[in-house]
């Protein structure tokens, strides 16, 4: 587990701002093979693995591209967020950000690494804002359990 946040105030022409930054990434090992994962991550209209999402309105079947924006409902609140598919590289990366609420900007990619042992599972997380310290303490116990949750949800 990587854990790095940076928190800076600066004051400009008399006002005081805030910024802050958390970069989050967590690492599992799993023993299904990456086109596996792959299948299960790149259907987006299944996220009954992940714990953070509840829902989403994508027909079945569509697979994550560049610039694709679609919304999901979260665990904690009935109000759906857009999200937009920033990169794809098919079997290694899929990477995406929140476009939800003013003053957080959150980024997730979903990383995987094929090993003799298995496959590596990595999930990162970065946040940015100054409303972001506060989102972080709502989804970190769910964010903890992405990856974890991705792979059981393939194995078995």
């Amino acid at each position: 587990m990587i854990y790095q946040l940076s928190f800076k105030i600066l004051i400009a022409r008399g006002k005081l701002f805030c910024q802050c930054s958390l970069n989050k990434r967590y690492r599992v090992l799993c023993q299904a093979p990456v086109d596996t994962l792959w299948q299960k991550i790149s259907n987006l209209a299944d996220v009954s693995w992940n714990p953070l999402l509840d829902r989403v309105n994508v027909p079945k079947g569509l697979v994550p591209k560049p610039g694709l924006i679609y919304q999901v409902v979260t665990r904690f609140t009935p109000i759906p967020v857009r999200i937009f598919v920033e990169q794809v590289d098919p079997r290694k990366l899929l990477s995406i950000r929140f476009l939800a609420i003013p003053g957080v900007e959150n980024r997730v990619s979903y990383q995987f690494e094929s090993t003799v042992c298995g496959t590596y599972i990595s999930y990162s997380v970065t946040m940015q804002g100054w409303l972001s310290p506060l989102w972080w303490w709502v989804v970190r116990p769910y964010a903890a359990r992405v990856a974890l949750s991705l792979a059981q949800a393939v194995e078995g």
